[in-house]
């Protein structure tokens, strides 16, 4: 059997992004730690899809590599008595698409130990509408809640809020009961981001020059998938005993602050992992997912394209003329 998957390749110095051909046989000989293979229905492009895409981070740490950070569909063969052919699951991370083949592809081979079972009431698409990006998301909301942050606290700022990340932790801390300012650099989003929740838009430019070590206090809470002087300003604004949750680097890895939020307001800084989330809490972000998004403002943020589509879109998204997410039909 054949499957069709898009294949990064460099040689000499000379990398392509191609939709290939594969076989069966490629796919086993390539993923040789694995041992439950996916008929995957839906995939999505992430940033850092996008950036091994583009080839324009080093993302990829193996070649030839299967594309695709992401995945959700059936099961059809498994050694590890958790899974069983017919079970729905969800794939996010875990160096899938870096290290090890990815979900960009009709099938994949994956470890039992990364497959989250489809919570109950999602589909595969949906669960690929939500993607890392959104599972993200939620892991920087649930950071806020168990740091004590309340809706009553105070405005809680979300950087890059038209991306993948903020257009999903807006949806869900707006139905949580919060005042949610959403910063963007493109104001022509300025009512999708009010739809999703947004009590109030701001122009990204606000933060994102340097600025003073502390200034006026504003955010109760922050959701940052932006950094560079972007999150130090948001650290220099958050008022005292707030959260800073940072999961992203679109603007850069830099950090150019201070200790002073930290050490004169008691601003707390927490970093926010997807790649290697351990599993308890994968599985908790994942049934909050589904319990707690509203599923008419997830699909307002979602975009559906086919296998070879993925290719193209990666350079916009990159530049940031992508609203949302991108769910990639891998069958169509």
């Amino acid at each position: 059997m054949t499957l069709k998957a898009i294949l990064l390749t460099k040689a000499n110095d000379q990398f392509a992004a191609q939709v290939r051909e594969l076989s069966d046989e490629d796919l086993r000989a390539n993923t040789p730690e694995a041992n439950v293979t996916v008929a995957v229905e839906y995939s999505t492009v992430n940033y850092k899809d996008a950036l091994a895409l583009a080839n324009k981070g080093p993302v990829v740490r193996k070649w030839p590599m299967v594309a695709g950070i992401d995945a959700a569909g059936t099961v059809l063969d498994s050694t590890d008595a958790r899974f069983a052919p017919g079970d729905k699951v969800v794939l996010d991370g875990w160096g899938v698409g870096e290290q090890h083949w990815g979900g960009l592809a009709q099938r994949a081979r994956f470890k039992a130990d990364w497959l989250v079972p489809l919570p109950a009431g999602l589909s595969a698409r949906q669960a690929m509408a939500i993607g890392t990006a959104g599972y993200t998301a939620m892991l920087c909301c649930l950071a806020l809640r168990e740091q004590g942050v309340q809706p009553g606290d105070g405005e809680i700022l979300v950087t890059g809020a038209s991306g993948g990340v903020g257009s999903i932790a807006i949806s869900i801390l707006a139905g949580w009961g919060y005042r949610v300012v959403a910063s963007t650099g493109r104001a022509t989003e300025a009512a999708y981001l009010t739809a999703l929740g947004a009590s109030a838009v701001i122009d990204r430019a606000e933060l994102a020059a340097p600025g003073k070590p502390l200034q006026k206090e504003r955010w109760a809470g922050v959701v940052d998938a932006v950094g560079s002087h972007t999150l130090a300003n948001a650290c220099a604004q958050t008022r005292y005993g707030g959260t800073v949750t940072a999961c992203g680097l679109a603007q850069g890895m830099d950090f150019a602050s201070t200790v002073a939020p930290f050490i004169l307001r008691g601003v707390r800084l927490i970093g926010v992992d997807s790649v290697l989330c351990p599993l308890p809490r994968r599985l908790s972000a994942w049934q909050r997912l589904a319990a707690d998004l509203d599923r008419s403002k997830l699909d307002a943020a979602t975009t559906e394209i086919v296998l070879a589509q993925a290719i193209d879109v990666a350079p916009a998204l990159l530049a940031g003329r992508v609203r949302g997410r991108v769910v990639v039909n891998v069958n169509a």
